[in-house]
């Protein structure tokens, strides 16, 4: 009997340390490079290097609009880079946004190797360097995250309050992604990673904006109605894409989805 249960526990050892070493390849798919920038699109940019406090050196873009309704640090997804995402800021920037991108360690030309308490000090890093740099105290500061960059973005919010939060397709936690897959569920218990969004979001209480197509394949919509339903903000949207999958929130719909932003941004409260 006792070798059972010594045999058991060396396995679930085995499968714990096989886990952590796997995790960072299971949540982080990051391209390396420039491929293009705002310019390809005859937008004026900034190029920005931010230094983090554990020694990375990461690359971002700073697009000012003249005349912002609202400021934006935009956190994206877990896959591509920067220049994968440039049509989404880019339009953000042509509606009436100043936008700071920036790339996690190990994304685009970013140093370093993604984890999750990795990004979470790329966050802070640049939260640091938009107050240092960038912010206008009269201007509302959004903080702005799509799928990973959802649980970034509710993070910073624990250092620094913005005027209002937009998550895009969150997740609760890693194991509310696996909720209806036993297997998949039972093995995130022994995974370091947590990307607990509805944990981070417990002190915040400003202007909250939820996002989430209802045929998401990759994050369950039912996860994002948690991060909602769990949020103690009284000042609370929810928005459901019908149709939409994970990454094309405003594609399917990009009327209905830009003015579900375009009305809760109406009802942020100017700094002052």
């Amino acid at each position: 009997m006792l070798n059972i249960f010594v045999s058991i526990a060396v396995a679930i050892v085995v499968i714990k340390l096989l886990l952590l070493w796997f995790e960072p390849q299971m949540a982080f798919f990051p391209v390396r490079g420039v491929q293009q920038t705002p310019a390809a699109l005859s937008l004026s940019f900034e190029d920005l290097r931010i230094q983090t406090q554990d020694g990375e050196t990461l690359h971002g873009w700073w697009l000012e609009h003249p005349a912002p309704r609202a400021q934006v640090i935009f956190w994206h997804g877990n896959g591509g880079n920067l220049s994968m995402w440039l049509d989404l800021l880019a339009d953000l920037r042509r509606r009436g946004f100043s936008v700071l991108a920036v790339d996690y360690r190990g994304y685009g030309i970013s140093t370093g190797t993604p984890s999750e308490r990795g990004i979470y000090l790329d966050a802070d890093a640049t939260v640091r360097e938009f107050e240092r740099r960038f912010r206008r105290r009269t201007v509302p500061t959004i903080y702005w995250g799509r799928s990973i960059g959802a649980s970034v973005a509710a993070s910073s919010t624990t250092a620094q309050r913005p005027d209002a939060l937009i998550l895009d397709s969150p997740m609760a936690d890693v194991r509310s992604i696996f909720r209806t897959n036993p297997v998949m569920w039972t093995l995130s218990l022994l995974t370091s990673y947590r990307f607990p969004t509805t944990r981070f979001l417990q002190r915040y209480d400003g202007p909250l904006l939820v996002i989430h197509g209802d045929r998401d394949t990759i994050i369950p919509f039912a996860s994002g109605q948690q991060v909602f339903a769990s949020a103690p903000s009284r000042q609370k949207t929810f928005v459901t894409m019908r149709g939409a999958d994970h990454n094309d929130l405003d594609v399917v719909d990009a009327r209905a989805y830009w003015r579900a932003v375009d009305g809760f941004i109406a009802k942020i409260d100017t700094p002052r």
